[in-house]
């Protein structure tokens, strides 16, 4: 069974035992991610102003309903 196999039966066996949820749940104990996440988002969050966030929601909006047409 080759590694990609592998992890795509185990996700599958960790959700039909606990199903979506509980088993993103399970994964996500065993990586907690590395870093300061409040610090880093405030060095880019807080050189934007609210519009400029606003704008880069509608633009990212717009190219998910394109991707789907």
């Amino acid at each position: 069974m080759t590694p990609v196999e592998l992890q795509r039966k185990g996700w599958k066996a960790l959700v039909n035992a606990l199903g979506y949820v509980d088993a993103i749940r399970f994964i996500r104990q065993f990586d907690s991610g590395s870093g300061d996440y409040t610090k880093e988002r405030h060095q880019w969050l807080d050189k934007l102003t609210m519009d400029e966030i606003i704008a880069d929601i509608e633009q990212r909006q717009g190219n998910e309903m394109k991707e789907d047409e």
